[in-house]
């Protein structure tokens, strides 16, 4: 048996469609309330008299805008339309366009060329976030440094209060304007927006309710009318006062791609015009990114980037098509949707609708809207986008970065926005320099006696290792060597080899390095030379192929420089070659001793003489002394060959004599204090041991013993010398 039972619940679907449908309609009221404020941000000054046609170009965009967005983001209860930032960006845009076209001709149209230009605006915009989209590039407007967006978006909120004094008096605020703002009516009528905004920041900015806003105005323009009949004032006298808007008849709207337009359009004025179709396309591409964001952490949802570039794009391109010009997502009406219960596309249908709906009853609002409701809602949105940056941002931001975000601020108000915006760049790539120069490129830094290879070494050579380890000093690198780091590097080098004079090896370790450019390339030709000058060898570990090119084209990799791919393999390399130098140095000091020993009788005095002595090691074709230099030291041969030459016809020379190991020049000289008679040239590697006349003279001093021994040694080596001569003479006489 089955039985059925009917449902008379409304269905699930349903029920959410109507929640959409509750949530578009809330959001709907911050739509029409900011989209009028925009409108006549946008169109006023000269463009005043078109009000009607900015109102419609508004709802246009408003629709186009929540439509396309609300059925094609990734945030299906996005709902988008015009925002403050780029409606500011685009109210610069129509007033440069304008000053353009008065300047050069005061009596041509302005309406077609203006709509025409936003239109090309909004297109174009819509063309590059696409390519964002596509490409994959959006991600990198997060690389502009933050002080770049905030003074970019601080300035927009500079500029919205600029504009928001224009809407309220119908003067532009400047310094040559100043005389006009002293009109009592004037100042009236900005001090009762600025109380307007005061009541909306005291009232609405801290409880966010749905209906507040629109309450509020309400609130305002039934109190303006009331102290208008309380005055004696009438609807006709306060519409001619400026209090309040001239009411257009209907929305006009008109599409801006006629033939006429298209043929009478100033070209000429495209190319000046360039900077501030790139600030329009920038702002709303920052805002996209940025209000996505912000509605993430609102919701804890996740949004797709590259498919809200493409969604704003097409929305975009779509809204300059039929007249309208650029806006985005927006945080505040997407959060009031999805509080209000908006889950689905539905939400932007309905804010769509709605907007299209206004096209017919926004003239008969704009008839009784007193100028200082809507000029105080531009006020507060215009300072509180200003106190964002610009107070806000001062506790995440260094006293250097601050003060860049002023200095872009002031330039983008003054100048525009592309000076602003490279400017910027700059200050913010020099102070990302100064920073990036502060962090210390070396991670930490070793030496041989407590970092050592992974051989396992016999304890004789694990002792040469503790007394001699210190000849190793290695430094292992990080982050990306440029001028900054780089130098310091350098300069952190130098004061190492000073506390380390005994240094023979010189490991960098590049394995944490990212990269190096050609400034931090010479740093290290630089302390190339200053290992060659203390006979310091270079060892390079882990060097990427980019850096080691780099360093290749100034020369750098040569005789002196090794480069290994490992850091323990580099160790070990230089554990060997300073064992096996230790073992030599062994060897050749038994060896001195052992001949001091022959020529002293003791162990002690060959000790001795070995203190006294200094140690020198030439390589071949090297002059020791030369003719005519002061006789004040000699020398012992340890090792190798050197020869005693004289000077020869045609300025050459002629060697008399040659010595080799374990024999002794230059004695004569030590006792008779006479000029160096010949020069005394290696004709081999050659170690020698020196013995100066102030050693010989404190020696004898201090142990006169051991310096007869040495005189003793003196006189029969230059009478074996003496006797070897008179038998060469004895030779030739024969």
């Amino acid at each position: 048996m089955v039985s059925q039972s009917i449902d008379l619940r409304p269905r699930l679907p349903l029920r959410a469609a109507l929640k959409d449908v509750l949530g578009g309609s809330a959001a709907s009221v911050l739509t029409v309330t900011f989209g009028l404020s925009y409108a006549l941000l946008i169109f006023a000054g000269p463009l005043a008299p078109f009000l009607s046609y900015g109102v419609a170009a508004t709802f246009i965009s408003s629709a186009v805008l929540a439509a396309v967005i609300g059925v094609g983001s990734s945030l299906p209860f996005a709902v988008a339309g015009p925002e403050s930032s780029t409606a500011a960006t685009t109210g610069i845009l129509a007033s440069s366009m304008v000053e353009r076209i008065i300047a050069a001709d005061p009596s041509a149209p302005l309406l077609a060329p203006v709509l025409l230009t936003l239109a090309l605006a909004t297109v174009a915009t819509g063309i590059v976030l696409c390519g964002f989209g596509m490409t994959r590039m959006g991600r990198a407007i997060r690389y502009v440094p933050y002080p770049v967006v905030g003074g970019f978006l601080g300035a927009t909120g500079c500029l919205i209060l600029l504009g928001a004094v224009r809407v309220i008096t119908g003067q532009r605020l400047q310094f040559a304007t100043l005389g006009q703002f002293e009109n009592i009516q004037t100042l009236s009528k900005l001090a009762a927006a600025c109380a307007m905004a005061v009541v909306l920041y005291l009232t609405w900015h801290r409880s966010r309710t749905s209906f507040g806003l629109p309450a509020i105005l309400v609130g305002g323009v039934i109190a303006a009318h009331i102290v208008f009949w309380l005055a004696g004032i009438p609807l006709a006298q306060a519409q001619a006062a400026g209090w309040t808007f001239q009411p257009p008849p209907a929305v006009n709207f008109m599409l801006p791609w006629s033939v006429d337009a298209i043929r009478n359009y100033p070209w000429y004025t495209l190319p000046e015009l360039s900077g501030n179709f790139i600030a329009v396309a920038f702002v709303t591409a920052s805002c996209t990114l940025f209000n996505t964001t912000g509605i993430e952490v609102a919701t804890q949802r996740e949004a797709n980037l590259e498919r809200e570039l493409n969604v704003t794009g097409i929305a975009n391109a779509l809204s300059g098509a039929f007249g309208g010009y650029t806006g985005c997502v927006s945080v505040s009406r997407s959060v009031l949707n999805f509080n209000g219960g908006g889950t689905g596309p539905l939400s932007g249908l309905t804010v769509a609708a709605i907007s299209l709906l206004m096209l017919a009853f926004a003239p008969t609002l704009l008839g009784y809207m007193p100028k200082f409701v809507l000029g105080g809602l531009l006020i507060y949105l215009g300072a509180d986008q200003l106190h964002k940056w610009t107070v806000q941002s001062r506790r995440r931001l260094s006293v250097v970065e601050y003060l860049s975000l002023l200095a872009i601020i002031v330039i983008i108000v003054q100048w525009g926005f592309i000076a602003g915006i490279l400017i910027g760049v700059v200050i913010g790539c020099a102070t990302f320099a100064l920073s990036a120069s502060r962090i210390d490129s070396i991670k930490y830094s070793f030496d041989g006696s407590e970092y050592r290879s992974s051989l396992d070494r016999s304890r004789e050579d694990q002792a040469v290792l503790s007394a001699h380890g210190g000849k190793i000093q290695g430094l292992n690198l990080q982050s990306y060597l440029f001028f900054g780091s780089a130098n310091r590097l350098y300069q952190h080098v130098k004061a190492l080899l000073a506390r380390h004079p005994e240094c023979r090896f010189l490991v960098f370790d590049f394995k944490l390095v990212t990269g190096i450019d050609s400034s931090a390339a010479y740093s290290f030709a630089q302390i190339k030379r200053t290992a060659e000058d203390r006979g310091i060898r270079l060892v390079l570990v882990h060097l990427p192929p980019a850096a080691e090119k780099a360093l290749r084209s100034i020369d750098f990799v040569s005789h002196g420089v090794s480069i290994v791919p490992e850091l323990d393999h580099a160790l070990e390399w230089c554990e060997n070659e300073i064992i096996a130098q230790h073992q030599g140095r062994e060897q050749e000091e038994t060896s001195l001793r052992d001949w001091f020993v022959r020529i002293l009788g003791t162990e002690e005095d060959a000790a001795e003489l070995i203190h006294r002595c200094q140690r020198l090691e030439v390589d071949a074709g090297e002059v020791i002394v030369s003719a005519g230099d002061a006789a004040d030291s000699m020398h012992f041969i340890l090792d190798g060959r050197v020869g005693i030459m004289i000077p020869a016809g045609e300025g050459g020379t002629t060697r008399v004599r040659s010595l080799g190991r374990y024999t002794t020049i230059g004695e004569m000289g030590l006792v008779s204090h006479a000029p160096r008679s010949a020069t005394i040239q290696s004709e081999a590697a050659s170690i020698l041991y020196v013995l100066s006349a102030h050693q010989f003279e404190a020696l004898k001093g201090e142990n006169p013993l051991l310096g007869q021994k040495l005189l003793t040694y003196f006189v029969a080596i230059m009478a074996e010398r003496l006797t070897f001569a008179n038998r060469m003479i004895t030779v030739l006489r024969r």
